[in-house]
């Protein structure tokens, strides 16, 4: 990884950590920072500077890992990620791409205007995704839901807000989805996003103190190994910029901790195709990182 990333990560011998992941090593910063909420708050009016400081940081560090060392199922024994949140809630934008307001008309039972009227709204639809604690991290399992019939991962640019509405950066998010739920009826949306593992982060939070990255975003499904569904969608298609949607995010809301945003996808797979029990789903998001989760029925 080329850019500097806040990780939380997993060694059996000094137990849950935070690092900061620059090149092909990662540099323990727990010892000042023992949580991303405990730098977010920290960050907030100087969001610069705060970086600037976790890299002088770093380089004082005294221990360091390979990168490499984590990229390992996540077990007890053996050192692994973890999801980068931790006391963060995570919210959800919705029918942010033109592909996202098709798709859902598509698949609602009554035509889908309500799609179309959000879509071009003011007020932009957010919602709860999950609590930083239940959030997957990378090679954990997304769940699909057993009295669900068609599941879809979400592959969405997910950005990090300090507790002052700031953005600090970005990380690879994949929203879950039962989207025969939602489309039977709106109101259902909760029931079809909000469920056991159906939030995934990671690996890491790609440190910038500016606009969202224009970047493409890739997915790759393979079941049994073998490749079922592509696609790709470029952020230069969101609809709604950045500010907007964190301005709206904070209305009548704090967030002492820090919060993350997943911004809304643009790929979405045909109605023929629903997720099985081990698939594993790859979210690529260039420059950002690349987040591969199995699949598990919940």
């Amino acid at each position: 990884m080329s850019a500097l990333a806040l990780v939380r990560l997993y060694h059996p011998d000094y137990g849950v950590r935070l690092g900061l992941w620059s090149g092909d090593q990662v540099h323990d910063i727990s010892e000042r920072f023992p949580s991303p909420g405990a730098w977010l708050r920290a960050s907030a009016g100087r969001v610069a500077s705060a970086i600037e400081e976790l890299e002088a940081l770093a380089e004082r560090s005294a221990r360091s890992f390979p990168a490499a060392l984590f990229d390992a199922p996540p077990t007890p024994d053996q050192p692994h990620w973890l999801a980068p949140v931790d006391e963060q809630d995570v919210w959800a934008a919705g029918v942010t791409y033109e592909r996202s307001r098709q798709a859902r008309q598509e698949e609602a039972l009554d035509g889908g205007d309500i799609y179309a009227r959000v879509y071009g709204a003011e007020r932009p639809e957010l919602f709860f995704k999950a609590q930083g604690r239940h959030v997957v991290g990378p090679g954990g399992a997304v769940g699909i839901r057993a009295d669900a019939r068609w599941s879809v991962p979400e592959p969405e640019l997910s950005v990090v807000f300090n507790p002052a509405l700031e953005a600090v950066g970005f990380t690879t998010g994949n929203d879950m989805s039962s989207r025969d739920i939602e489309g039977a009826n709106p109101l259902y949306l909760p029931q079809a996003k909000v469920y056991t593992a159906s939030c995934a982060l990671g690996p890491g939070i790609v440190l910038a103190s500016s606009d969202w990255p224009v970047v493409a975003i890739h997915l790759y499904i393979r079941r049994a190994g073998e490749p079922v569904f592509e696609g790709e969608t470029h952020t230069a298609r969101l609809r709604r910029p950045l500010a907007e949607l964190a301005e709206y995010l904070g209305r009548s809301n704090r967030f002492p901790d820090g919060v993350v945003l997943l911004t809304g996808t643009g790929i979405v797979p045909p109605p023929d195709f629903t997720l099985a029990a081990g698939d594993v789903i790859e979210i690529t998001i260039d420059g950002i990182g690349t987040l591969i989760n199995p699949v598990q029925v919940v």
